[in-house]
């Protein structure tokens, strides 16, 4: 299953735009928290879960669509 195109790729081949989308997630998640709204945070954080598991655990920058 496939949840960014073959277009998306190549514009996330760069690590630190990878790393730059999980670290704003984060510090969302804690502005949220700090806040006072644990709901937004929760989903949020949630967000922030999938996309490192998405752009840096599963993300394989030598795959085909991250050439173009």
């Amino acid at each position: 299953m496939r949840l960014i195109s073959e277009r998306d790729r190549a514009f996330f081949k760069p690590l630190w735009r990878r790393v730059a989308v999980v670290a704003f997630c984060a510090v969302w998640a804690g502005v949220e928290f700090f806040l006072g709204d644990p709901t937004w945070a929760a989903i949020v954080a949630g967000i922030g879960v999938l996309a490192a598991w998405l752009f840096l655990v599963r993300f394989d920058a030598t795959d085909e669509g991250a050439k173009k």
